[in-house]
């Protein structure tokens, strides 16, 4: 199954220039997972003082699972070795030529390897609480990063009357279109909370009469639990804001 668990990248690079690269790639990896927002405090490099025969720098980022510091990406410059060996076994020049230097060149290789399993597990490691709260009650939640939770926003009306689901319903039918949303009316508005803590949701818009009368609803986050009243027009960029895979992307420029 491991051809099939791992996420890699080859990045072709000039030789001479791989230990800058490696740097850089090392810091990028770090940041995009510490953008995930589990804290810099639980993530470490694992320098490797053994190389294999074909590389001079290689890395692991490790992850502080709840037991201990477990390897979830691992990051190498394996020189010129991957497209040598392809060119000596196919007999095929696969030499690069570089118009700057006028020159022709087998490149370098920077690889990033990620573990999808223990990506996997290491989100769920940490999102995953058994949370007390201050009325003894105990809620289970996901603390998903919000690019990641599988469903974006849930929408309640309060009711099912009073033409509550149909403006509800006017709410999904525009923002189903950007981002992955869920309806649902059934059980008092607790209940509904509790379902869509336990599966990571990130944000639930809750309509009811005011609703009707200033086009408002109650926007209500998983991880504080704070609700607040917005308008209806601004859902989409409040949300969108938040959940964007691209929003997380921009965070490592």
């Amino acid at each position: 199954m491991r051809e099939f668990e791992q996420m890699e990248m080859q990045f072709f690079i000039k030789p001479g220039t791989e230990l800058d690269w490696f740097a850089k790639w090392k810091e990028t990896r770090m940041k995009w997972h510490q953008n995930l927002g589990f804290g810099a405090e639980n993530y470490r490099f694992h320098d490797h003082d053994k190389l294999a025969h074909y590389a001079n720098a290689a890395t692991d980022i490790e992850f502080h699972m709840p037991f201990g510091f477990k390897e979830v990406e691992g990051i190498h410059s394996r020189t010129n070795f991957d497209l040598s060996q392809h060119e000596k076994f196919s007999g095929k020049s696969i030499k690069y030529f570089d118009p700057e230097m006028n020159e022709s060149y087998t490149p370098y290789v920077i690889e990033t390897s990620i573990g999808v399993d223990r990506m996997f597990l290491s989100v769920m490691c940490h999102s995953y609480e058994e949370e007390k709260l201050e009325n003894g009650e105990t809620r289970t939640v996901l603390h998903l990063p919000a690019a990641l939770a599988p469903v974006k926003l849930a929408i309640f009306p309060l009711t099912k009357k009073d033409g509550l689901p149909e403006k509800a319903m006017e709410i999904m039918n525009d923002l189903k279109f950007h981002f992955n949303c869920k309806y649902e009316e059934k059980d008092q508005i607790g209940k509904r909370y509790r379902r869509q803590d336990a599966i990571g949701t990130p944000f639930c818009v809750t309509v009811d009469h005011q609703t009707l009368e200033d086009n408002t609803v109650t926007l209500r986050y998983r991880d504080t639990m704070e609700q607040r009243r917005v308008a209806i027009a601004d859902l989409r960029g409040i949300i969108e804001d938040q959940v964007s895979i691209t929003s997380l992307l921009k965070k490592l420029q």
